[in-house]
């Protein structure tokens, strides 16, 4: 594996895109922010800004959000994998989507100890349309959750990826 220069360690990070993801979005600007570790009720996860920022670049749709978004705004067909539960978009539209973002992906991060508070905070001032969590007052988070939303419908109709 190369070596990151993305820190392991706690904070928020950014992604914009040299090319938007969709025709709607501009290009070149900050349209999703996240946080390593997250913070749940009963515990923090066990992430850092490397291995969130690395799993976003080689991950799946079943295991980031943003790959999920970003694979329906490009109009890569999601499908239901293993025993039907999970949805990614399969090995090809992976390949496919990373690297889309190998070529327009573009991350900054901020190391910060306790990220969700910032995090609130960067959805609630800055217009981020990519995210969908606390974020309902932003002009393109109705369009955003209907893509998803038909993107799950249409892979629940398909039959299972082996």
């Amino acid at each position: 594996m190369r070596p990151s220069p993305v820190p392991a360690a706690a904070g928020v990070y950014g992604w914009h895109f040299e090319q938007p993801p969709h025709a709607d979005l501009a290009a070149g600007r900050l349209l999703y922010v996240g946080i390593a570790p997250r913070y749940m009720e009963n515990r923090t996860s066990t992430q850092n800004l490397r291995k969130r920022v690395r799993y976003h670049y080689r991950g799946n749709a079943a295991g980031s959000t943003l790959r999920l978004t970003l694979g329906c705004l490009l109009g890569l067909e999601l499908r239901r994998v293993g025993r039907g539960k999970r949805m990614t978009l399969g090995k090809v539209g992976e390949a496919v989507l990373s690297q889309w973002m190998a070529d327009n992906a573009r991350r900054c991060w901020i190391e910060q100890d306790e990220p969700w508070a910032l995090e609130a905070q960067l959805i609630s001032q800055l217009d981020l349309p990519l995210n969908l969590d606390q974020n309902r007052h932003n002009a393109f988070h109705n369009r955003l959750k209907e893509l998803r939303a038909q993107a799950r419908k249409r892979a629940r109709e398909l039959p299972i990826n082996a």
